[in-house]
């Protein structure tokens, strides 16, 4: 893969093998039908002709890439605010050692809002799409960067089993065509590189372009500015998924309007 991502990889590998090592499917397959049903995360994100971006706010302690972000990251309070201030969806970070992210996070999350939640990792197992409904997501990221066409589809059928939506996350145009090939309706297009955490905005929203009206489109890192979000909302996408640039110290709130708010 990457100097970059291999160690990050290996730490998903691990999580998913100590996983399947305790036992707990059989309990968790169990509590499935007594959960409460999923809220439409991928309906949320759809936008017609003239209506405004939508937005899936991350809530984020640090990244490989950008180092500490906003560490004392209290995850109830800061999706109270962005979901006060307009967000259509949060994603939830649960990776831990490289993230900073907890499972738990999304449990809390899920009592206090009513947003829809997607849980954000590096998913290498169905059963991890299993954990991700456990714990209270709506919809779980899947990674043509790290799944094969056969793992993700073994994750996607998993994901209809809990009744949760998939974002299946592209970077360049051999993944694109993977994953429009397997029909997933909910596309991601990262501007960043996950082997070697490079930024192309412009490059993603280029590829944003190229996908056909049938799909829901949802542009993923580089929006830091306000020119930013309009270069993305002029490209066609339904959704744009912002973290640094919301968790960077200050009010998410007022981060939030300074992005997507009226005016110029």
């Amino acid at each position: 893969m990457s100097a970059r991502l291999d160690p990050i990889l290996d730490h998903a590998r691990a999580r998913a093998a100590a996983l399947r090592a305790s036992g707990i499917e059989a309990a968790w397959r169990d509590r499935l039908a007594a959960l409460p049903a999923t809220r439409p995360f991928a309906a949320a994100l759809r936008r017609t002709e003239g209506e405004p971006l939508r937005v899936i706010a991350e809530l984020k302690r640090r990244s490989p890439s950008a180092g500490p972000i906003r560490e004392d990251l209290d995850p109830v309070e800061v999706a109270r605010a962005l979901e006060g201030a307009g967000a259509h969806a949060l994603s939830v970070l649960t990776e831990d050692r490289f993230f900073g992210g907890d499972l738990d996070f999304l449990a809390r999350v899920r009592a206090a809002v009513d947003l829809p939640l997607l849980r954000k990792d590096f998913v290498v197992d169905p059963l991890q799409v299993l954990e991700a409904r456990i714990h209270g997501a709506d919809a779980v990221l899947l990674l043509a960067v790290v799944l094969d066409d056969e793992a993700l589809v073994r994750c996607a059928e998993e994901a209809a089993r809990c009744g949760l939506d998939v974002l299946a996350e592209t970077h360049d145009d051999g993944e694109l065509q993977r994953v429009l090939a397997l029909d997933f309706p909910l596309v991601g297009v990262n501007a960043r590189d996950l082997r070697t955490f490079e930024v192309d905005l412009e490059t993603a929203l280029h590829r944003c372009r190229s996908i056909g009206a049938d799909r829901i489109v949802v542009a993923e890192s580089g929006i830091r500015t306000r020119a930013d979000a309009r270069r993305a909302s002029s490209a066609g996408v339904d959704a744009v998924l912002v973290g640094e640039g919301l968790m960077r110290p200050g009010r998410p709130a007022e981060r939030f309007a300074a992005l997507f708010g009226e005016g110029p």
